[in-house]
């Protein structure tokens, strides 16, 4: 059931995945802004490229966090003891999947942020630390091997949906559907990147100091 509470807490979940990390951190500490140099997004990636490991870390950090928060908000629903284990689920859904929405369309920053990627690995820690961790490790070995980012998050995401509904084996529904929607929001949030990698364009990511790379995002 929808109350009040709940969509208030859907909108604390927005402006917890709003905060602009990559924005704030670049322009407080390196009066830089991180959305004029190398791919544009305000995500931890462009501010590894762009502002290296001092300012990359603590901004992964925080947008991993702004997504587990925002599921870890159930806990403070009033009811929260009389919950059915499928709303409880539903409504941590509901506040990461919002948590992600502010991250792509942060309202302090003119609606204008990054990709979700760390948020949304975020979430999937405070739903399914297991799944979380199986998706991390494809996303690490596709980008060791081919230093493309944007691969390593396109393959973990495809992956994420058949290691849920397949080796977890799982029944939740509300579950099974999220976890297809997962690689749809890459999907979409990456065209530029699979347009990019079809034509070998896409640049390799070398994490440091850089304002002056190539635009691509």
């Amino acid at each position: 059931m929808i109350t009040t509470e709940i969509i208030l807490f859907v909108l604390l979940a927005y402006v917890t995945g709003a905060f602009p990390s990559a924005v704030w951190v670049g322009k407080i500490f390196y009066k830089t802004d991180v959305r004029e140099y190398g791919s544009g997004n305000a995500g931890a990636t462009n501010t590894f490229r762009v502002l290296g490991k001092g300012a990359g870390i603590p901004v992964l950090f925080m947008d991993i966090f702004k997504g587990w928060l925002a599921v870890y908000y159930v806990h403070f629903v009033s009811n929260v003891a009389e919950l059915s284990p499928e709303l409880f689920f539903e409504n941590q859904l509901a506040f990461g999947i919002a948590a992600v929405i502010g991250h792509l369309f942060p309202v302090y920053t003119g609606f204008r942020g990054g990709k979700g990627i760390a948020t949304m690995m975020g979430l999937l820690i405070g739903l399914n630390p297991w799944a979380a961790l199986f998706s991390f490790g494809v996303f690490v070995v596709v980008f060791l091997i081919s230093k493309y980012v944007s691969l390593g998050s396109i393959i973990a995401s495809i992956a994420f949906p058949f290691f849920v509904m397949i080796v977890l084996n799982s029944t939740n529904e509300s579950l099974n559907l999220f976890a297809i929607f997962v690689p749809i929001l890459s999907l979409i949030t990456h065209q530029k990147n699979i347009e990019r990698l079809i034509r070998g364009e896409e640049t390799k990511v070398i994490f440091g100091k850089n304002k002056n790379d190539e635009k691509n995002s």
